[in-house]
């Protein structure tokens, strides 16, 4: 059984590919998927929180890619890997809900599940490097 929040996570995950990939309207894409998965309403909320704050910081956590990730242009990462990181980096830097594990955790789990047969290893080496400069102490 899939837990709800990684449902939700994965979900997002799903909508921030599509916005980037196609550059459909971030709140018509997340609603659309929302309402196709089974997610309980509070999930579905989770979601779009987690949609509409990386696509609003979009700038931002990109920078942080090129930081933290300085010998791979942000252009080029694999579109889903670029989207994980960015969900993460947002869950780690700007929302502050979880703890900075299992943010990483969730993103590693969606990298492997999503990704290429190496975008658990650059997705958990990128977030190790943004989490031990974050400053927060869970």
């Amino acid at each position: 059984m899939t837990r709800p929040r990684h449902k939700a996570r994965a979900t997002a995950l799903q909508a921030l590919y599509e916005i980037d990939s196609v550059g459909r309207n971030p709140s018509a894409v997340i609603d659309r998927l929302t309402a196709e998965t089974d997610l309980s309403e509070d999930n579905a909320g989770f979601a779009k929180e987690l949609v509409t704050g990386v696509t609003g910081r979009l700038k931002e956590l990109d920078d942080q890619i090129r930081i933290y990730a300085p010998a791979w242009p942000v252009e080029q990462i694999a579109v889903i890997d670029r989207n994980i990181l960015r969900l993460a980096i947002f869950e780690i830097l700007f929302d502050n809900k979880v703890p900075v594990k299992v943010a990483v955790s969730e993103a590693v789990e969606l990298a492997r599940s999503f990704g290429s047969d190496t975008s658990g290893k650059f997705v958990n080496g990128v977030l190790g490097s943004v989490s031990a400069h974050a400053g927060r102490e869970d």
